[in-house]
């Protein structure tokens, strides 16, 4: 504001760049900004801080380093790994924190790996979607996707936040409390049904299979029943009864294209984190109000339970 009051005045451009030590470039894109929003267009904004150590030409190829650590002789990175490198493989004089944000700002996170299946078939998998395809284009045909899901009295605790120092405990009681939960959900209307039972086998499923019968009011004259390919959900002597469903199995090691394993993870997310049960009956009775929380948000297993279409 003072340089502008000086040109107002009749100094120079010369004179009030040198008064206030400021280019004749900053001074004019001062009288740009005054002229256009007056006094408020003189308000300094958030200022984009130092240049980068990382040039952006260097940028595509530490992306593909990044992501392809054997170039360099690396198995994995870690962030002081990488920052590391940068400092003493390609003298980056850049901060650990810098680093970081550098990180982010590209888009890349640390993640742990999930463990995938090595014995899996592209070509089944992709059978198996091209069959879906075709049954979900037919308005006779509802999808219903089945799975058994074991929940512990005392499950595994999930990471959360705490202050720097703070030791945080979560009881367990050692006793191996278990039970065995078999479920459907039809995603297109988000129904779900579901028994507990103590243990899993071929007359457990059948009796499944009998209850889901009696008790789901069919929409539609085909009900096809995705499956995975466990021992008990197969016949030999071809003596299972089907009912209203007709089974359709999963490709073999493929869990992930049967989204009711996600609803199982919403629920035990939502249940069964920092839960633990002193006796069986205590476990029962929370897995029930569970079960029952499952069932009411149908509108919310259509968007949990969408049906896969492709790989």
């Amino acid at each position: 504001m003072m340089a502008i009051k000086a040109l107002l005045l009749g100094i120079g451009h010369g004179q009030v760049a040198k008064l206030y030590n400021v280019t004749r470039r900053s001074l004019s894109e001062w009288v740009a900004r005054f002229n256009e929003c007056g006094l408020d267009g003189l308000i300094e904004g958030q200022r984009s801080g130092r240049p980068s150590k990382i040039r952006p030409e260097q940028e595509a190829e530490l992306v593909d380093l990044v992501r392809n650590p054997a170039k360099v002789g690396q198995i994995h990175w870690t962030g002081k790994k990488f920052h590391g490198y940068l400092r003493k493989g390609l003298g980056v004089g850049i901060g650990y924190s810098s680093v970081m944000r550098w990180l982010r700002r590209q888009g890349l996170r640390f993640k742990i790996p999930r463990r995938w299946p090595s014995r899996q078939d592209p070509e089944k998998r992709q059978n198996f979607l091209d069959q879906l395809c075709i049954l979900m284009e037919d308005p006779e045909v509802d999808i219903w996707f089945q799975d058994e899901s074991g929940v512990e009295g005392d499950p595994r605790p999930r990471r959360r936040l705490a202050l720097r120092g703070e030791k945080i405990r979560v009881p367990y009681q050692g006793s191996h409390i278990r039970r065995s939960v078999s479920g459907i959900v039809c995603p297109r209307t988000g129904e779900f049904y579901s028994l507990i039972f103590n243990h899993t086998d071929r007359q457990v499923f059948q009796a499944f299979l009998d209850h889901a019968n009696a008790d789901i009011k069919f929409e539609r004259a085909r009900n096809v029943l995705v499956l995975d390919n466990a021992s008990w959900h197969k016949d030999p002597d071809e003596e299972m009864e089907w009912g209203r469903f007709e089974p359709l199995y999963l490709p073999p090691y493929s869990p992930d294209l049967n989204p009711i394993e996600e609803l199982w993870l919403v629920m035990k997310g939502q249940w069964f984190a920092d839960f633990y049960a002193k006796t069986t009956a205590d476990l029962e009775e929370r897995l029930c109000q569970a079960l029952n929380w499952v069932i009411d948000r149908r509108e919310l297993n259509k968007k949990t339970c969408g049906i896969p279409t492709k790989l």
